[in-house]
């Protein structure tokens, strides 16, 4: 594989394909271990999302020669001051993306975080003494996962948005 910036955007688009691949496999399957296999390959869907649009920074950052461009977060090129001490159209875009509450790339860094944080348990405080010590537990979640159609419409948009920025980093 050749060793430009772009590579490592596209390669990581491939695996959060290859990661919902095989999460619907295990939907449409339904072995025993099904809604483990869907956790994990939404986990991985969703890391190697993250990583592309890092590769897309990275990518931004090389082409207009920003400082960092070996930055490990992508919240870390996607702020403000760094467009202000050297503005362009693509980082741009994607601070204004990352702005916004109810766009798709505010919601990929919202998962991507998510996936680093443990799992929190619901303080209940107890109301009446006289109710039972030990309570019946569901392992059933109450908030709905998030879906998988969700998940491939933020790789197909980071993947029509990388396309649409090479077209303009190209150097003639």
């Amino acid at each position: 594989m050749a060793n430009e910036r772009y590579t490592r955007t596209n390669q990581k688009i491939y695996f959060a394909g290859l990661a919902l691949e095989a999460c619907r496999k295990a939907e449409a399957a339904r072995p025993a271990n099904a809604l483990g296999i869907i956790k994990a390959e939404r986990e991985a869907a969703i890391f190697h999302l993250y990583g592309a649009l890092l590769g897309l920074c990275h990518e931004i950052a090389g082409y207009y020669r920003l400082a960092g461009p070996d930055v490990r977060q992508a919240e870390q090129l996607l702020d403000p001051q760094v467009l202000a001490a050297a503005p362009s159209p693509e980082l741009s875009e994607l601070i204004e993306l990352a702005k916004r509450p109810d766009s798709w790339l505010a919601q990929l860094l919202l998962s991507y975080q998510a996936l680093y944080q443990p799992p929190q348990e619901l303080k209940v405080a107890k109301v009446d003494p006289r109710l039972a010590l030990i309570e019946a537990v569901s392992l059933e979640q109450d908030e709905p996962e998030l879906g998988l159609e969700q998940i491939e419409s933020w790789r197909q948009s980071l993947k029509n948005l990388a396309m649409r920025f090479r077209e303009t980093l190209v150097e003639w």
